[in-house]
């Protein structure tokens, strides 16, 4: 038996709006999609696809997974992620390796830039 990734789902009050974000800032299409739902990529695709489900109640506390975006340009990346309706947190962290910021999508789904130094 062959175990695959295939896939993280991100619960949404507003699907819609919370799927043309990360489509916007990570530059992938909607595929096939149960009614309600938004997929963005396929099954099979080199990269999981991100499903965004609806729910009816809006997060409390903080998730215990996030997603990593690699990006060239943490400063370009961030003012993507604020143009298409995410905010920065303010938290931001410098490594030996790289630069980390937590930024968090319309619906307040934090997630990590990085920007790794070559």
């Amino acid at each position: 038996m062959a175990n695959v990734w295939s896939g993280v789902t991100i619960d949404c009050l507003d699907p819609e709006r919370v799927a043309r974000f990360w489509s916007g800032l990570l530059g992938r299409e909607p595929g096939p999609s149960q009614e309600g739902w938004v997929y963005l990529g396929e099954r099979g695709d080199p990269q999981p696809r991100l499903v965004f489900q609806p729910v009816s109640e809006a997060r409390t506390g903080k998730v215990r997974i996030h997603l990593d975006i690699s990006v060239d340009q943490i400063d370009e990346a961030m003012a993507l992620a604020v143009k298409l309706g995410g905010r920065f947190t303010g938290e931001r962290h410098d490594y030996d390796d790289g630069v980390v910021v937590v930024m968090a999508d319309p619906e307040d789904h934090e997630f990590c830039l990085v920007q790794y130094h070559r």
